[in-house]
């Protein structure tokens, strides 16, 4: 049985192998570009949005609206990077239903490789919103002391990321095997159903922590005198 994508070599491109797992990553950001821009090409005011633009836009609103809640502001940054780690996984994770499709993200390369650009986003997003002096503080709060501690939990969140989206996507491949070995003709579609919603599941929670990250290295320091009034607040 094969456990990953990356074992799959299709072909040799300028003497470098390209494998199931790179492939299928190039197909699903060429059709994420493709769709979006056969959507938005007449994106108007003067031009009637059709069903296709509603449902995009639909789909947008609704990235907005969680990332406001989370953020408690509306940040189009943090749109363009979570929401394209939303719509890439979940694009990802429903291609499975092709047959012959191995999804990307089955692979332990890719899920590492998003969870390194949330840990390269993290201090980027900090250092735009702080400056560089403001977020290297965050290492040293609440006392210098925590600087190991915060480094350590700062690496702990990609690999923790990388794990869970890697964890979920083969659980589900091999319990498929496992049911279609034991009963071939009636669990095929449960398990494409579960295994979907799983994918769109796990497409959400990896990009709320994202933006939960984020949002935590460009939320402001509260200032002293900030909790001064806010502490009088309650007292009154």
């Amino acid at each position: 049985m094969q456990m990953t994508p990356d074992d799959s070599l299709l072909f040799t491109a300028f003497g470098l192998p390209v494998n199931a797992t790179i492939f299928n990553t190039w197909v699903i950001m060429a059709l994420l570009t493709g769709v979006s821009a056969l959507i938005t090409r007449n994106l108007r005011p003067d031009v009637p949005p059709n069903r296709w633009r509603t449902a995009l836009e639909v789909v947008v609103n609704g990235i907005v609206g969680q990332i406001a809640e989370i953020t408690g502001r509306r940040d189009p940054r943090v749109l363009y990077f979570s929401g394209t780690l939303f719509l890439f996984i979940v694009m990802a994770n429903l291609a499975t239903v092709i047959p012959g499709f191995a999804t990307p993200t089955a692979s332990l390369s890719t899920t590492a490789a998003l969870a390194l650009s949330v840990l390269i986003a993290v201090p980027l997003f900090g250092i735009g919103s702080r400056g560089l002096g403001g977020y290297l503080k965050t290492y040293i709060e609440p006392s210098v002391v925590m600087l190991p501690f915060n480094i350590i939990g700062e690496a702990s969140r990609g690999i923790s990321l990388a794990i869970r989206l890697y964890g979920n996507i083969m659980s589900g491949a091999i319990i498929a095997v496992i049911l279609l070995g034991v009963a071939p003709f009636f669990f095929p579609v449960l398990m494409d159903m579960l295994g979907l919603l799983t994918g769109v599941i796990q497409a959400y929670i990896f990009a709320i922590l994202a933006t939960v990250y984020i949002s935590s290295a460009t939320a402001p320091s509260p200032s002293p005198a900030a909790d001064m009034t806010e502490t009088t607040k309650e007292t009154k």
